[in-house]
C-alpha cells in the first residue's frame, strides 16, 4: 500500500469523502481522534463501515490498558479478518490479548514509546495474523526528547528493519502533521523512502499527490531496473548466486529483487493514473 487517509470516526459525514479522495487504505480512528463522550457513537459507526468495506479499511482501535479497548473488541468480534490497527503496542503479549479476542483479526501493530522499538522484531513477528508495523512518530518524538526528523531516522531505520527481517516487506511511513506543508510533507518522504519506507499514512486528502509522487521511483531508478531485469531475462539466469551479464553488469538475487520490487511499485502507481 502507497497511501493511507486517517478519518476520526465520529466524523460518519467524512467516511465516504474519504474514500472517494482515492487512498489505498482508509484508517477510522477510534482512539486519539474521538473525545471520552463520543467513543461508543463513533464505534458503532466506523465498525458498521469497516464491516462493509473490509478490503480498503481497518479500525484504530483504542490502545491495551485503556477501558475501552475491550468494547472496541467486542464490536468487532464478529466482522471476519477485520484489519485492526493496535496503537501504543509494546510487546508481543499485546498484540496476542487482541487475537485472542478477535482471532480472524489482521493487526497493524503501532510502535510509540522505546520499549516498544527495542521489541519491535518481537512485535512483528509475534503471530502471522500481524501484518504490518508502524511507528507512532508523535508519542515516540516526545519519549526520545527529540526534535527535527533527524532524530527519529535511527528509529525509523530500525522499524524498517524489524519489518524486512519478519518477512512483512516495507511499511508505511506516519503522518506529516502539518496538512499545508506539502514541501515538509515531500522532505520528509524523500527522507523516508532512503530508509527503505514506502508509502505512508496521511490525515488530508491534499497530502496523498504528494504522497505519491514523493515515492514513485525515479526515471532513472526505473530506467536502472528495467534494464537490469531485461538483462538478465535475456541471460537466461535462473539460479541464485552472482551472475555476470554479457554487458559485465553483477547480479545477484538481492539485485534482481530490488529491481522487481521497484518495477512492481511503477506498475501499480501507473494503473492508479
Amino acid at each position: 500500500m502507497l497511501t493511507g487517509l486517517y478519518v476520526p470516526a465520529n466524523r460518519p459525514d467524512r467516511f465516504a469523502k474519504a474514500v472517494a479522495a482515492g487512498p489505498d487504505l482508509v484508517v477510522f480512528d477510534l482512539e486519539d481522534a474521538v473525545p471520552v463522550d463520543a467513543k461508543a457513537s463513533a464505534r458503532e459507526w466506523a465498525v458498521a463501515w469497516v464491516a462493509a468495506h473490509q478490503a480498503s479499511s481497518e479500525l484504530r482501535v483504542n490502545a491495551p490498558g485503556t477501558p475501552w479497548l475491550a468494547d472496541d473488541l467486542a464490536a468487532v468480534a464478529a466482522v471476519p479478518e477485520i484489519r485492526l490497527r493496535v496503537p501504543k503496542v509494546e510487546s508481543a503479549a499485546d498484540v496476542l490479548r487482541v487475537l485472542e479476542q478477535v482471532p480472524s483479526a489482521r493487526i497493524t501493530a503501532l510502535i510509540e514509546s522505546p520499549l516498544g522499538l527495542e521489541r519491535a522484531f518481537e512485535i512483528a513477528t509475534a503471530d502471522p495474523r500481524v501484518v504490518a508495523v508502524a511507528l507512532g512518530e508523535a508519542d515516540l518524538r516526545s519519549s526520545l526528547g527529540v526534535d527535527g526528523p533527524e532524530g527519529l531516522a535511527w528509529a525509523r531505520g530500525r522499524l524498517v528493519s524489524a519489518s524486512r527481517a519478519a518477512g512483512l516487506g516495507a511499511p508505511m511511513m506516519s503522518v506529516h502533521p502539518r496538512v499545508d506543508d506539502l514541501d515538509g510533507l515531500r522532505r520528509t518522504s524523500l527522507e523516508g523512502r532512503a530508509l527503505g519506507f514506502v508509502g505512508r499514512m496521511a490525515i488530508h486528502p491534499r497530502q496523498l499527490a504528494t504522497i505519491v509522487e514523493s515515492f514513485t521511483p525515479t526515471a532513472v531508478q526505473l530506467t536502472e531496473a528495467l534494464e537490469l531485469l531485461t538483462a538478465v531475462e535475456k541471460a537466461g539466469v535462473t539460479t541464485g548466486g552472482v551472475t555476470v551479464l554479457p554487458d559485465g553488469r553483477m547480479a545477484d538475487p538481492a539485485m534482481i529483487g530490488r529491481a522487481q520490487e521497484l518495477k512492481t511499485l511503477a506498475t501499480e502507481i501507473k494503473r492508479r493514473g
